[in-house]
This record gives structure tokens, sequence and C-alpha cells, in this order.
């Protein structure tokens, strides 16, 4: 997709993404990684269409993104794109069931119940669908936040950092849920982290320097992956 994405001109311009071209597989884990600057989450940004490219194109299902309307390309995230960040943006007011089916019922569709059944029972929630966020602990929100994410069976979920704010162990689980979606349910993710074990999850690391893809990993370890990212601290 040639992808760039300058902020600023001038003395002043910084060249986020510098000429990317990446393909995410279908059914596939894909984990990001790279030095801080390096344009992990404005490539995550862009693919998403949260963010807006200078110039190059992004695809999702066939449909490129910079060629449509504000009004379009809402509707294509709501309905073919999860999110889970890091802060987890669940609503306060709201059930664990009802901030998983919110993007449906925004959209005004009915969830396929099936579906829905197999995601919360996936991320563990099915004693806790009526409690709000504050009832919940940390990982049991980003549960909710992965649940939402999966609820409209979207093309591709893009998660920012999803195991930051967790402790070991939930963020361990997390990334278990994570990785049970894409193998059992066939989703397709792609994670933006800066955490080895995380990527080690992944079927496949990508890693940046510069607004540039300088590797990619298949297979990964732990010690793999630190022994990777060394390289390009030097």
């Amino acid at each position: 997709m040639d992808a760039v994405k300058v902020y600023g001109s001038g003395p002043t311009e910084v060249r986020a993404l510098d000429g990317v071209t990446v393909d995410f597989a279908a059914g596939r884990f894909t984990a990001i990684m790279g030095p801080s600057g390096s344009g992990k989450s404005t490539l995550m940004h862009c693919v998403a269409g949260l963010d807006s490219l200078t110039s190059g194109r992004v695809e999702i299902d066939g449909v490129d993104l910079t060629t449509l309307s504000d009004k379009a390309l809402t509707r294509l995230r709501r309905d073919r794109v999860g999110f889970v960040f890091q802060a987890f943006n669940l609503v306060p007011s709201l059930t664990a069931a009802e901030n998983i089916r919110l993007p449906m019922d925004l959209g005004g569709r009915d969830p396929d119940r099936a579906w829905l059944d197999d995601v919360i029972d996936t991320v563990g929630l099915r004693d806790r669908l009526s409690h709000r966020p504050s009832e919940l602990s940390g990982g049991q929100q980003q549960r909710v936040a992965v649940a939402r994410a999966l609820a409209c069976q979207p093309t591709i979920i893009f998660a920012d950092e999803p195991t930051g704010n967790l402790d070991s162990r939930s963020g361990s689980e997390m990334l278990d849920f994570m990785r049970r979606a894409v193998d059992d349910l066939g989703q397709t993710i792609v994670m933006v982290t800066h955490d080895p074990v995380a990527a080690s999850r992944s079927d496949r690391i990508l890693f940046l320097v510069d607004g540039r893809i300088v590797d990619e990993m298949v297979e990964p370890t732990a010690t793999s992956v630190i022994d990777r990212m060394k390289l390009f601290e030097d």
C-alpha cells in the first residue's frame, strides 16, 4: 500500500510512516514491534481507518479506505473492524453484556446469538454479564473489551498494547483469549506491543524502525524476540 504518513512540514516534518507495504493474512495473529517513535501505533491507526495517510492506500475486505466519505468510513469501522485499547474504553453506565453489544446496537443490527455465546464463553464472561465496569477487575474489563471487538464478527481486530494496564496473570489470560479467538473462532488480529512475551503469542511479528518495516519473524519465542529487538536498539 506504500503508506506514507507525514506530520508537520519544513524543518519540523516527521515521517511517521515511510513507504510501508504490508498484508495481514486472514485468520492469523500479527504483532507489530519497534522502538518508541518507530511508527507502530501510527501504522495501526492508519490501517484501521482511525487516521488518514499522507499518501498510499489501505484496503479492508477489498475496500480502499482512502476513497470513503467520513460517514462510509465510520460505518466500515463499526461493522468490519474491532478495537481493543490499553484503556479498555468501556461505558461505565452499561453492563458487560450491554458494552459487548454496543457496536451492534449503534448500528441497528441484531447479534448472531450463537456467535455471541461462543465469544462470551471463549473469554469466560458468562457469570459477569450483568456487572458494570466498576464491579469488574482490570482483567475482566479487558475481556469485555475483547468480547466487544469480537461480537460483530469483524474482518480484522486491532489491539493497541492490550495488556499494558494488566498485571502479568491477567495479561497472560488476555493473550490466551486472543490466541483462542484466532485459533478457535478464525479471527484476524493485529496487535501493537512492546512486550516480547505478548509478541511471542503471535504467528508473525513485524519490526518497525523509523517508519519502515525492517524485519519480520514467524513462529516467535520470547527469547528470539528479545534477541531480535536488541539489534534495533544498538
